[in-house]
């Protein structure tokens, strides 16, 4: 049994969570977040104002998924109480971003402009042409936009020279040297 999923989720106060079997649906200030968990693996209850996850049988299956329900719920009411956001930065001559009404358009060294459709419920903000935040009330969303948007252009070793999430670190490779 899961040490995670054993911990009820507290519903804080200006969100408003409903269970309809196996779908939970969260809303707050942020937005309004709604997912449909596998009802053979895990049983949700909403008593007052904590929501409890059990697993529904002894499976291996329902075991490894108690934890999981338990922690995505969570992230669903933190991200409509407080929202989350992911800063990444573009380093390297000529390279910059431009937001277009629902499209980001990035310059990044290619023979050809990369536009990238931010999907609805994402928001978007370009400060300096380089430093892009993107934030919103779903935590795997705001990731995966981060990852997608990074994926055009990687940090390379030799100069650093790419889009990357603020603070990592990128090893660093010596270059050529000449005799």
């Amino acid at each position: 049994m899961s040490r995670i999923g054993k911990i009820p989720v507290q519903v804080p106060a200006g969100v408003k969570i409903s269970v309809n079997g196996s779908t939970v649906e969260v809303e707050g200030a942020k937005g309004k977040l709604s997912k449909t968990f596998d009802a053979t693996a895990v049983k949700i209850t909403l008593e007052g104002d904590a929501v409890h996850v059990v697993p529904a049988n002894d499976s291996r299956f329902a075991g490894a998924m108690h934890g999981t329900v338990r922690a995505i719920i969570n992230n669903m009411v933190k991200g409509v109480k407080d929202g989350y956001q992911k800063q990444l930065e573009i380093q390297g001559v000529g390279f910059k971003a431009v937001l277009s009404g629902d499209k980001l358009d990035l310059a990044l060294g290619q023979s050809h402009p990369i536009i990238y459709p931010i999907p609805a419920g994402i928001k978007v903000v370009i400060t300096d042409g380089t430093k892009i935040e993107v934030s919103g009330a779903d935590k795997h969303m705001v990731g995966q936009v981060a990852a997608d948007i990074k994926s055009f252009k990687p940090v390379e070793p030799y100069k650093g020279k790419g889009v990357r999430i603020v603070g990592e670190y990128v090893r660093r490779k010596e270059g050529k040297k000449t005799a």
